[in-house]
Protein backbone atom coordinates (compact mmCIF):
# COMPACT_ATOMS: atom_id res chain seq x y z
CA UNK A 1 0.00 0.00 0.00
CA UNK A 2 2.60 2.24 1.07
CA UNK A 3 4.81 1.44 -2.63
CA UNK A 4 1.25 2.53 -4.34
CA UNK A 5 0.95 5.87 -2.36
CA UNK A 6 4.09 6.90 -3.04
CA UNK A 7 2.88 6.20 -7.03
CA UNK A 8 0.11 8.12 -6.85
CA UNK A 9 2.03 10.96 -5.07
CA UNK A 10 4.14 11.22 -8.07
CA UNK A 11 1.92 10.90 -10.74
CA UNK A 12 -0.21 13.43 -9.12
CA UNK A 13 2.53 15.74 -8.62
CA UNK A 14 3.65 15.81 -12.42
CA UNK A 15 2.44 16.43 -15.58
CA UNK A 16 5.66 15.07 -17.28
CA UNK A 17 4.99 12.15 -20.00
CA UNK A 18 8.08 10.61 -19.04
CA UNK A 19 8.66 10.86 -15.49
CA UNK A 20 5.17 9.27 -14.95
CA UNK A 21 5.69 6.57 -17.19
CA UNK A 22 9.36 5.89 -15.62
CA UNK A 23 6.96 5.75 -12.05
CA UNK A 24 4.90 3.16 -13.34
CA UNK A 25 7.64 1.27 -14.31
CA UNK A 26 9.42 1.37 -11.49
CA UNK A 27 6.53 0.32 -9.66
CA UNK A 28 5.76 -2.84 -11.77
CA UNK A 29 9.65 -3.59 -11.27
CA UNK A 30 9.06 -3.49 -7.44
CA UNK A 31 5.40 -4.22 -6.99
CA UNK A 32 4.48 -8.30 -5.92
CA UNK A 33 2.27 -9.72 -9.33
CA UNK A 34 -0.86 -9.15 -7.45
CA UNK A 35 -0.42 -5.82 -7.01
CA UNK A 36 0.69 -5.28 -10.30
CA UNK A 37 -2.47 -6.44 -11.65
CA UNK A 38 -5.01 -3.94 -8.93
CA UNK A 39 -2.73 -1.25 -10.35
CA UNK A 40 -3.42 -1.78 -14.28
CA UNK A 41 -6.99 -2.43 -12.85
CA UNK A 42 -7.14 1.42 -10.99
CA UNK A 43 -5.61 3.15 -13.82
CA UNK A 44 -8.30 1.46 -16.45
CA UNK A 45 -11.01 2.21 -14.45
CA UNK A 46 -11.88 -0.73 -12.95
CA UNK A 47 -12.63 -0.46 -9.87
CA UNK A 48 -14.50 -2.56 -7.25
CA UNK A 49 -18.25 -0.95 -6.55
CA UNK A 50 -18.06 1.43 -3.80
CA UNK A 51 -17.91 0.50 -0.22
CA UNK A 52 -19.99 2.67 1.60
CA UNK A 53 -22.03 5.90 0.65
CA UNK A 54 -20.47 9.06 1.55
CA UNK A 55 -22.98 10.38 3.88
CA UNK A 56 -21.69 7.80 6.15
CA UNK A 57 -18.15 8.57 5.68
CA UNK A 58 -18.06 12.42 6.26
CA UNK A 59 -20.05 11.63 9.92
CA UNK A 60 -17.63 9.24 10.61
CA UNK A 61 -14.81 11.06 9.68
CA UNK A 62 -16.12 14.46 12.16
CA UNK A 63 -17.12 12.24 14.27
CA UNK A 64 -13.38 11.06 14.17
CA UNK A 65 -11.84 14.17 13.93
CA UNK A 66 -14.26 15.86 17.24
CA UNK A 67 -15.64 18.28 14.83
CA UNK A 68 -18.95 19.45 14.07
CA UNK A 69 -20.81 18.10 10.96
CA UNK A 70 -21.72 21.48 9.77
CA UNK A 71 -18.01 22.70 9.65
CA UNK A 72 -16.86 18.86 8.01
CA UNK A 73 -19.14 19.83 5.21
CA UNK A 74 -17.61 23.99 5.01
CA UNK A 75 -14.43 22.31 5.33
CA UNK A 76 -15.66 19.47 2.25
CA UNK A 77 -16.79 22.53 0.11
CA UNK A 78 -12.97 24.42 0.64
CA UNK A 79 -11.06 21.12 -0.29
CA UNK A 80 -13.30 20.28 -2.53
CA UNK A 81 -12.40 16.39 -2.81
CA UNK A 82 -13.75 14.22 -0.02
CA UNK A 83 -10.74 11.43 0.23
CA UNK A 84 -8.16 14.68 0.81
CA UNK A 85 -10.44 16.47 3.00
CA UNK A 86 -10.86 13.25 5.78
CA UNK A 87 -7.14 13.01 5.28
CA UNK A 88 -6.69 16.09 6.51
CA UNK A 89 -9.04 16.03 9.49
CA UNK A 90 -8.44 12.51 10.75
CA UNK A 91 -5.18 12.05 12.34
CA UNK A 92 -2.94 8.72 13.01
CA UNK A 93 -2.39 7.56 17.03
CA UNK A 94 1.21 7.01 16.10
CA UNK A 95 1.54 3.90 17.73
CA UNK A 96 2.65 2.34 14.53
CA UNK A 97 1.50 2.12 11.19
CA UNK A 98 0.98 -1.83 10.90
CA UNK A 99 -1.65 -0.98 7.72
CA UNK A 100 0.87 0.17 5.86
CA UNK A 101 2.57 -3.33 5.41
CA UNK A 102 -0.41 -4.32 3.33
CA UNK A 103 -0.19 -4.55 -0.16
CA UNK A 104 -2.57 -3.21 -2.44
CA UNK A 105 -4.10 -6.23 -3.07
CA UNK A 106 -4.77 -7.31 0.23
CA UNK A 107 -6.26 -3.81 0.90
CA UNK A 108 -8.21 -4.18 -2.34
CA UNK A 109 -9.86 -7.50 -0.69
CA UNK A 110 -10.51 -6.36 2.45
CA UNK A 111 -12.45 -3.55 1.04
CA UNK A 112 -14.03 -5.66 -1.00
CA UNK A 113 -14.53 -8.14 1.84
CA UNK A 114 -16.12 -5.67 4.04
CA UNK A 115 -18.60 -4.49 1.53
CA UNK A 116 -21.12 -7.04 2.91
CA UNK A 117 -20.85 -6.16 6.15
CA UNK A 118 -22.80 -4.09 8.38
CA UNK A 119 -22.37 -0.44 8.84
CA UNK A 120 -20.91 -0.25 12.47
CA UNK A 121 -18.39 -3.40 11.21
CA UNK A 122 -17.16 -1.35 7.91
CA UNK A 123 -16.69 1.75 10.25
CA UNK A 124 -14.66 -0.08 12.60
CA UNK A 125 -12.42 -1.55 9.99
CA UNK A 126 -12.26 2.07 7.90
CA UNK A 127 -11.49 4.43 11.34
CA UNK A 128 -8.58 2.15 12.22
CA UNK A 129 -7.00 2.31 9.14
CA UNK A 130 -7.42 6.18 9.49
CA UNK A 131 -5.61 5.44 12.65
CA UNK A 132 -2.52 4.01 11.63
CA UNK A 133 -1.90 5.52 7.84
CA UNK A 134 0.40 8.60 7.09
CA UNK A 135 -1.53 11.13 5.60
CA UNK A 136 -0.70 10.28 2.08
CA UNK A 137 -1.81 6.75 2.50
CA UNK A 138 -4.75 7.90 4.10
CA UNK A 139 -6.03 10.32 0.88
CA UNK A 140 -5.06 7.25 -1.38
CA UNK A 141 -7.02 4.42 1.08
CA UNK A 142 -9.92 7.00 0.98
CA UNK A 143 -10.14 7.48 -2.77
CA UNK A 144 -10.12 3.43 -3.12
CA UNK A 145 -13.21 3.76 -0.76
CA UNK A 146 -15.13 6.09 -2.52
CA UNK A 147 -14.40 4.68 -5.76
CA UNK A 148 -13.28 8.58 -6.91
CA UNK A 149 -10.36 7.64 -7.95
CA UNK A 150 -8.29 9.05 -10.92
CA UNK A 151 -4.45 9.24 -11.63
CA UNK A 152 -4.60 10.99 -14.82
CA UNK A 153 -2.94 8.54 -16.53
CA UNK A 154 -3.90 7.93 -20.34
CA UNK A 155 -4.08 4.52 -21.48
CA UNK A 156 -1.58 4.81 -23.92
CA UNK A 157 1.18 5.78 -21.32
CA UNK A 158 0.00 2.89 -19.36
CA UNK A 159 0.87 0.16 -22.30
CA UNK A 160 4.03 2.37 -22.77
CA UNK A 161 4.98 1.49 -18.74
CA UNK A 162 3.71 -1.83 -19.14
CA UNK A 163 5.90 -2.25 -22.63
CA UNK A 164 9.05 -0.89 -21.48
CA UNK A 165 8.56 -3.40 -18.27
CA UNK A 166 8.24 -6.69 -20.02
CA UNK A 167 9.81 -5.60 -23.78
CA UNK A 168 6.69 -6.60 -24.89
CA UNK A 169 5.38 -4.56 -28.22
CA UNK A 170 2.85 -1.68 -26.68
CA UNK A 171 -0.25 -2.05 -29.00
CA UNK A 172 -0.34 -5.93 -28.30
CA UNK A 173 -0.53 -5.07 -24.83
CA UNK A 174 -3.22 -2.61 -25.44
CA UNK A 175 -5.42 -5.03 -26.79
CA UNK A 176 -4.84 -6.99 -23.79
CA UNK A 177 -6.03 -5.02 -21.42
CA UNK A 178 -9.23 -4.67 -23.35
CA UNK A 179 -12.23 -6.76 -22.34
CA UNK A 180 -14.08 -7.98 -19.68
CA UNK A 181 -11.60 -9.25 -16.79
CA UNK A 182 -11.26 -8.45 -13.19
CA UNK A 183 -8.16 -7.91 -10.70
CA UNK A 184 -9.80 -10.47 -8.31
CA UNK A 185 -9.87 -13.29 -10.81
CA UNK A 186 -6.56 -12.62 -13.23
CA UNK A 187 -3.39 -12.95 -12.77
CA UNK A 188 -0.30 -10.49 -14.16
CA UNK A 189 1.35 -13.24 -16.48
CA UNK A 190 -2.55 -14.25 -17.59
CA UNK A 191 -3.16 -10.76 -18.26
CA UNK A 192 -0.11 -9.55 -20.05
CA UNK A 193 3.01 -11.89 -19.95
CA UNK A 194 2.26 -15.03 -21.49
CA UNK A 195 1.50 -15.98 -24.98
CA UNK A 196 -0.54 -19.00 -24.26
CA UNK A 197 -3.05 -18.21 -27.26
CA UNK A 198 -6.07 -18.59 -25.11
CA UNK A 199 -7.62 -15.17 -25.69
CA UNK A 200 -10.40 -14.00 -24.66
CA UNK A 201 -13.55 -14.46 -27.53
CA UNK A 202 -15.00 -11.34 -26.21
CA UNK A 203 -11.86 -8.78 -26.34
CA UNK A 204 -12.64 -5.91 -28.36
CA UNK A 205 -9.68 -3.97 -29.70
CA UNK A 206 -8.47 -0.60 -28.96
CA UNK A 207 -10.08 2.28 -30.62
CA UNK A 208 -8.07 4.02 -33.03
CA UNK A 209 -9.31 8.08 -32.55
CA UNK A 210 -9.13 10.95 -34.90
CA UNK A 211 -6.94 14.17 -34.39
CA UNK A 212 -9.76 17.61 -35.26
CA UNK A 213 -8.10 19.65 -38.28
CA UNK A 214 -6.83 23.07 -37.60
CA UNK A 215 -6.24 25.02 -40.10
CA UNK A 216 -7.05 24.60 -43.55
CA UNK A 217 -8.22 21.18 -44.78
CA UNK A 218 -6.13 21.84 -47.89
CA UNK A 219 -2.80 21.11 -46.03
CA UNK A 220 -3.39 17.81 -45.59
CA UNK A 221 -2.74 16.59 -49.35
CA UNK A 222 -4.07 15.47 -52.03
CA UNK A 223 -8.31 14.75 -51.37
CA UNK A 224 -8.03 11.67 -53.49
CA UNK A 225 -5.65 10.31 -50.96
CA UNK A 226 -8.69 10.29 -48.16
CA UNK A 227 -11.77 8.38 -47.76
CA UNK A 228 -14.21 10.88 -46.66
CA UNK A 229 -17.21 10.17 -44.66
CA UNK A 230 -19.84 11.39 -42.33
CA UNK A 231 -19.34 12.04 -38.66
CA UNK A 232 -22.22 10.85 -37.01
CA UNK A 233 -23.09 11.76 -33.14
CA UNK A 234 -23.70 8.14 -31.46
CA UNK A 235 -21.59 5.50 -29.62
CA UNK A 236 -18.61 4.17 -30.81
CA UNK A 237 -18.85 0.60 -30.70
CA UNK A 238 -17.61 -2.56 -31.91
CA UNK A 239 -19.67 -5.66 -32.69
CA UNK A 240 -17.71 -9.25 -32.20
CA UNK A 241 -18.62 -12.46 -33.57
CA UNK A 242 -16.32 -15.50 -32.20
CA UNK A 243 -17.13 -18.96 -31.64
CA UNK A 244 -21.02 -18.29 -32.19
CA UNK A 245 -21.12 -16.26 -29.65
CA UNK A 246 -21.57 -11.33 -29.85
CA UNK A 247 -20.35 -9.31 -28.11
CA UNK A 248 -20.79 -5.38 -28.38
CA UNK A 249 -18.38 -3.22 -26.88
CA UNK A 250 -18.87 0.78 -26.07
CA UNK A 251 -15.46 2.80 -26.68
CA UNK A 252 -15.99 3.57 -22.73
CA UNK A 253 -14.73 -0.59 -22.39
CA UNK A 254 -18.16 -1.05 -21.29
CA UNK A 255 -20.03 -4.26 -22.31
CA UNK A 256 -23.33 -3.02 -23.59
CA UNK A 257 -24.56 -6.31 -25.22
CA UNK A 258 -27.58 -6.52 -23.19
CA UNK A 259 -28.83 -2.96 -24.07
CA UNK A 260 -28.57 -3.46 -27.39
CA UNK A 261 -30.72 -6.63 -28.88
CA UNK A 262 -30.96 -5.51 -32.42
CA UNK A 263 -27.09 -5.25 -32.62
CA UNK A 264 -26.98 -8.49 -31.16
CA UNK A 265 -29.14 -10.21 -34.16
CA UNK A 266 -27.00 -8.57 -36.38
CA UNK A 267 -23.75 -9.94 -35.05
CA UNK A 268 -25.68 -13.82 -34.99
CA UNK A 269 -25.55 -13.42 -38.90
CA UNK A 270 -21.52 -12.28 -39.30
CA UNK A 271 -19.33 -15.02 -40.12
CA UNK A 272 -17.02 -16.62 -36.87
CA UNK A 273 -13.55 -14.54 -36.66
CA UNK A 274 -15.00 -10.94 -37.66
CA UNK A 275 -14.96 -7.50 -35.22
CA UNK A 276 -16.64 -4.38 -36.72
CA UNK A 277 -15.57 -0.85 -36.12
CA UNK A 278 -18.84 1.33 -36.29
CA UNK A 279 -21.25 3.97 -34.88
CA UNK A 280 -24.05 3.26 -32.57
CA UNK A 281 -27.10 5.67 -33.51
CA UNK A 282 -31.00 5.48 -33.31
CA UNK A 283 -32.86 5.46 -37.11
CA UNK A 284 -36.15 5.42 -38.56
CA UNK A 285 -35.06 3.30 -41.70
CA UNK A 286 -34.80 6.80 -43.25
CA UNK A 287 -32.11 9.00 -41.62
CA UNK A 288 -30.53 9.11 -38.55
CA UNK A 289 -32.04 10.66 -35.36
CA UNK A 290 -30.69 12.93 -32.90
CA UNK A 291 -28.26 11.92 -29.95
CA UNK A 292 -31.07 12.98 -27.69
CA UNK A 293 -32.98 9.77 -29.27
CA UNK A 294 -29.79 7.65 -27.95
CA UNK A 295 -29.85 9.28 -24.87
CA UNK A 296 -33.11 7.38 -23.98
CA UNK A 297 -31.54 3.60 -24.33
CA UNK A 298 -28.32 4.70 -22.48
CA UNK A 299 -28.22 3.54 -18.99
CA UNK A 300 -31.73 1.59 -19.31
CA UNK A 301 -31.06 -1.74 -17.30
CA UNK A 302 -34.45 -3.05 -19.33
CA UNK A 303 -35.13 -2.69 -22.78
CA UNK A 304 -38.45 -2.35 -23.41
CA UNK A 305 -40.77 -3.10 -26.72
CA UNK A 306 -41.79 0.32 -26.44
CA UNK A 307 -38.21 2.10 -25.82
CA UNK A 308 -37.06 -0.74 -29.34
CA UNK A 309 -39.72 1.03 -31.13
CA UNK A 310 -39.35 4.69 -30.05
CA UNK A 311 -35.35 4.29 -30.37
CA UNK A 312 -34.99 1.73 -32.67
CA UNK A 313 -31.07 1.52 -33.68
CA UNK A 314 -29.12 0.54 -36.53
CA UNK A 315 -25.03 0.01 -36.44
CA UNK A 316 -22.90 2.10 -39.16
CA UNK A 317 -19.75 0.30 -39.68
CA UNK A 318 -16.84 2.01 -41.22
CA UNK A 319 -14.05 -0.72 -40.17
CA UNK A 320 -13.15 -4.14 -40.26
CA UNK A 321 -10.47 -5.21 -37.47
CA UNK A 322 -10.68 -9.08 -38.04
CA UNK A 323 -11.59 -10.75 -40.49
CA UNK A 324 -11.58 -14.40 -40.94
CA UNK A 325 -9.80 -14.53 -37.70
CA UNK A 326 -7.25 -12.68 -38.91
CA UNK A 327 -6.37 -9.12 -37.26
CA UNK A 328 -6.22 -6.93 -40.40
CA UNK A 329 -5.98 -3.60 -38.53
CA UNK A 330 -1.96 -3.71 -40.30
CA UNK A 331 -3.93 -3.73 -43.73
CA UNK A 332 -4.24 -0.12 -45.41
CA UNK A 333 -7.50 1.77 -44.89
CA UNK A 334 -8.55 1.03 -48.67
CA UNK A 335 -8.06 -2.67 -48.08
CA UNK A 336 -9.63 -2.96 -45.14
CA UNK A 337 -12.80 -0.95 -47.23
CA UNK A 338 -12.94 -3.65 -49.86
CA UNK A 339 -13.30 -6.59 -47.16
CA UNK A 340 -15.65 -4.45 -45.55
CA UNK A 341 -17.76 -4.14 -48.62
CA UNK A 342 -17.60 -7.76 -49.58
CA UNK A 343 -18.48 -9.19 -45.83
CA UNK A 344 -21.62 -6.30 -45.56
CA UNK A 345 -22.62 -7.11 -49.32
CA UNK A 346 -22.61 -10.95 -48.46
CA UNK A 347 -24.10 -10.77 -44.95
CA UNK A 348 -26.65 -7.75 -45.06
CA UNK A 349 -28.76 -6.79 -42.02
CA UNK A 350 -31.70 -4.21 -41.47
CA UNK A 351 -30.06 -3.00 -38.39
CA UNK A 352 -26.63 -2.67 -39.93
CA UNK A 353 -25.87 -0.05 -42.92
CA UNK A 354 -21.97 0.42 -44.49
CA UNK A 355 -20.78 4.35 -43.97
CA UNK A 356 -21.30 6.14 -47.35
CA UNK A 357 -18.65 7.41 -49.02
CA UNK A 358 -18.41 10.89 -50.72
CA UNK A 359 -16.07 10.97 -53.89
CA UNK A 360 -14.83 14.82 -55.41
CA UNK A 361 -12.66 16.10 -57.25
CA UNK A 362 -11.24 18.73 -54.69
CA UNK A 363 -11.55 20.32 -51.30
CA UNK A 364 -14.15 22.87 -52.19
CA UNK A 365 -16.60 20.44 -53.42
CA UNK A 366 -16.62 18.36 -50.10
CA UNK A 367 -16.83 21.57 -48.14
CA UNK A 368 -19.63 21.78 -49.75
CA UNK A 369 -20.98 18.46 -48.42
CA UNK A 370 -19.59 19.06 -45.15
CA UNK A 371 -21.83 22.84 -45.34
CA UNK A 372 -24.51 20.21 -45.66
CA UNK A 373 -23.65 17.55 -42.85
CA UNK A 374 -26.65 19.46 -40.11
CA UNK A 375 -29.18 17.64 -42.86
CA UNK A 376 -28.01 14.81 -42.22
CA UNK A 377 -27.57 14.91 -38.55
CA UNK A 378 -24.09 14.51 -38.83
CA UNK A 379 -21.67 16.64 -36.77
CA UNK A 380 -18.99 16.77 -40.23
CA UNK A 381 -16.84 14.80 -41.99
CA UNK A 382 -14.16 11.86 -41.14
CA UNK A 383 -10.93 12.05 -43.41
CA UNK A 384 -9.36 8.69 -43.19
CA UNK A 385 -5.70 8.10 -45.17
CA UNK A 386 -6.09 5.56 -47.89
CA UNK A 387 -2.74 3.87 -46.75
CA UNK A 388 -3.07 4.32 -42.79
CA UNK A 389 -3.28 1.50 -40.84
CA UNK A 390 -5.66 1.36 -38.04
CA UNK A 391 -3.77 2.40 -35.15
CA UNK A 392 -4.12 2.28 -31.31
CA UNK A 393 -5.68 5.27 -29.54
CA UNK A 394 -5.05 9.08 -31.11
CA UNK A 395 -2.12 9.70 -33.52
CA UNK A 396 -1.86 12.69 -35.74
CA UNK A 397 -1.64 11.72 -38.98
CA UNK A 398 -4.03 9.09 -40.55
CA UNK A 399 -7.52 10.19 -39.55
CA UNK A 400 -9.18 13.58 -39.40
CA UNK A 401 -12.23 15.13 -37.72
CA UNK A 402 -13.75 17.82 -39.80
CA UNK A 403 -16.60 19.04 -37.61
CA UNK A 404 -18.98 21.95 -38.08
CA UNK A 405 -18.64 25.00 -36.43
CA UNK A 406 -20.39 24.85 -32.72
CA UNK A 407 -23.76 26.95 -32.83
CA UNK A 408 -22.98 29.83 -30.25
CA UNK A 409 -25.12 31.90 -28.44
CA UNK A 410 -25.13 34.69 -26.08
CA UNK A 411 -26.67 33.79 -21.99
CA UNK A 412 -26.87 35.75 -18.97
CA UNK A 413 -24.71 34.45 -15.84
CA UNK A 414 -27.28 33.80 -12.86
CA UNK A 415 -25.80 31.13 -11.04
CA UNK A 416 -22.19 30.52 -9.52
CA UNK A 417 -20.93 27.10 -7.90
CA UNK A 418 -17.72 26.31 -5.94
CA UNK A 419 -15.50 23.89 -8.31
CA UNK A 420 -13.84 21.33 -7.76
CA UNK A 421 -10.06 19.95 -6.51
CA UNK A 422 -7.97 22.71 -7.43
CA UNK A 423 -10.74 25.21 -8.09
CA UNK A 424 -12.49 24.25 -4.91
CA UNK A 425 -11.83 28.31 -3.85
CA UNK A 426 -13.19 29.12 -7.21
CA UNK A 427 -16.81 30.06 -8.66
CA UNK A 428 -16.11 27.79 -11.34
CA UNK A 429 -19.40 26.13 -12.82
CA UNK A 430 -22.25 28.68 -14.27
CA UNK A 431 -26.07 28.29 -14.53
CA UNK A 432 -26.65 30.39 -17.85
CA UNK A 433 -30.05 32.09 -18.55
CA UNK A 434 -31.78 33.32 -21.74
CA UNK A 435 -34.70 35.79 -22.10
CA UNK A 436 -38.60 34.55 -22.21
CA UNK A 437 -40.49 37.63 -22.24
CA UNK A 438 -39.08 39.69 -19.27
CA UNK A 439 -38.11 36.81 -17.54
CA UNK A 440 -34.25 35.01 -17.51
CA UNK A 441 -35.07 31.37 -17.69
CA UNK A 442 -32.40 29.37 -17.01
CA UNK A 443 -31.44 26.66 -19.63
CA UNK A 444 -28.01 25.29 -19.38
CA UNK A 445 -24.63 24.82 -17.01
CA UNK A 446 -21.14 25.49 -18.11
CA UNK A 447 -17.76 25.06 -16.73
CA UNK A 448 -15.14 24.77 -19.34
CA UNK A 449 -13.63 27.31 -21.82
CA UNK A 450 -12.52 29.78 -19.69
CA UNK A 451 -8.75 30.73 -18.95
CA UNK A 452 -7.75 30.75 -15.41
CA UNK A 453 -7.26 34.34 -15.20
CA UNK A 454 -10.87 34.41 -16.38
CA UNK A 455 -12.12 32.00 -14.26
CA UNK A 456 -10.58 34.50 -11.24
CA UNK A 457 -12.28 37.36 -12.63
CA UNK A 458 -15.54 35.96 -12.92
CA UNK A 459 -15.02 34.65 -9.25
CA UNK A 460 -14.47 38.09 -7.83
CA UNK A 461 -17.56 39.27 -10.02
CA UNK A 462 -19.57 36.49 -8.38
CA UNK A 463 -18.41 37.28 -4.85
CA UNK A 464 -19.01 41.02 -5.34
CA UNK A 465 -22.48 40.56 -6.83
CA UNK A 466 -24.09 37.88 -4.55
CA UNK A 467 -27.63 38.12 -4.39
CA UNK A 468 -28.39 34.59 -2.40
CA UNK A 469 -26.09 31.75 -0.74
CA UNK A 470 -26.95 28.18 -0.84
CA UNK A 471 -24.32 26.51 0.24
CA UNK A 472 -21.44 26.12 -2.13
CA UNK A 473 -24.25 27.86 -4.59
CA UNK A 474 -24.76 31.53 -5.03
CA UNK A 475 -27.37 33.36 -7.41
CA UNK A 476 -25.68 37.05 -8.54
CA UNK A 477 -26.69 40.01 -10.45
CA UNK A 478 -27.76 39.17 -13.86
CA UNK A 479 -25.26 41.41 -15.30
CA UNK A 480 -22.78 39.62 -16.60
CA UNK A 481 -22.95 37.83 -20.14
CA UNK A 482 -21.00 35.00 -21.80
CA UNK A 483 -20.91 33.58 -25.71
CA UNK A 484 -21.51 29.81 -25.29
CA UNK A 485 -20.41 27.17 -27.72
CA UNK A 486 -22.66 23.50 -28.45
CA UNK A 487 -23.40 21.13 -30.36
CA UNK A 488 -26.81 20.06 -30.48
CA UNK A 489 -29.66 20.87 -29.11
CA UNK A 490 -32.98 18.98 -28.33
CA UNK A 491 -36.18 19.42 -26.79
CA UNK A 492 -36.56 18.73 -22.51
CA UNK A 493 -39.51 17.86 -20.30
CA UNK A 494 -36.77 18.26 -17.60
CA UNK A 495 -35.97 22.08 -17.73
CA UNK A 496 -37.49 24.80 -17.57
CA UNK A 497 -36.67 26.20 -20.23
CA UNK A 498 -37.59 23.16 -22.72
CA UNK A 499 -34.68 22.55 -24.50
CA UNK A 500 -31.56 20.90 -23.29
CA UNK A 501 -27.82 21.87 -24.94
CA UNK A 502 -25.29 18.78 -26.39
CA UNK A 503 -21.47 19.86 -24.78
CA UNK A 504 -22.16 23.35 -23.99
CA UNK A 505 -18.53 25.75 -23.28
CA UNK A 506 -17.98 29.36 -22.95
CA UNK A 507 -15.79 30.91 -25.25
CA UNK A 508 -15.53 33.94 -24.27
CA UNK A 509 -17.00 36.80 -21.84
CA UNK A 510 -18.62 39.51 -23.53
CA UNK A 511 -18.01 42.36 -21.73
CA UNK A 512 -19.30 44.87 -24.78
CA UNK A 513 -22.85 43.61 -24.48
CA UNK A 514 -25.05 44.21 -21.46
CA UNK A 515 -27.78 41.19 -20.40
CA UNK A 516 -30.35 43.06 -21.90
CA UNK A 517 -29.01 42.33 -25.70
CA UNK A 518 -28.30 38.71 -24.63
CA UNK A 519 -29.94 35.88 -26.82
CA UNK A 520 -34.23 34.79 -26.10
CA UNK A 521 -35.73 31.85 -26.14
CA UNK A 522 -37.11 31.78 -29.30
CA UNK A 523 -33.71 31.81 -30.59
CA UNK A 524 -32.84 28.82 -29.29
CA UNK A 525 -36.34 27.24 -30.31
CA UNK A 526 -35.69 27.99 -33.96
CA UNK A 527 -32.33 26.24 -34.11
CA UNK A 528 -34.82 22.90 -32.72
CA UNK A 529 -36.28 22.66 -36.27
CA UNK A 530 -32.97 24.59 -38.21
CA UNK A 531 -31.60 22.03 -40.59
Amino acid sequence: MKRFAALFQTLDQTTKTKVRIAAMVAYFRDAPPEDRVWCIALLTHRRPKRVVNTRLLRQWASEEAKIPLWLFENTYHIVGDLAETIALVTEPNHKGHRATAKTLAQTMNELIGISRADDESKRAYITAAWKVLSKHERLVFNKLITGGFRMGVSARNLTKALALFTEREANAIAHRLMGDWSPQTTTFDALIAQDDGAEDASRPYPFFLAYPIEGEVSALGNVGDYLAEDKYDGIRGQIIKRDDLVFVWSRGEELVTDKYPELVALGKGLPNGTVLDGEIVCHNGEHVLPFATLQTRIGRKTVTKKLLTEAPVKFIVYDLLEHNGQDVRNEQQAKRRVFLCNLVNHHPHEHLMLSALYEVEGWDALASIRAGARERNSEGLMLKHKHSPYEVGRKRGAWWKWKLDPYTIDAVLIYGMLGHGRRANLHTDYTFAVWRGDELVPFTKAYSGLTDKEFMEVDRFIRQNTIERFGPVRSVRPDLVFELAFEGIARSSRHKSGVALRFPRMVRIRRDKPASEAARLEELEALLTAP
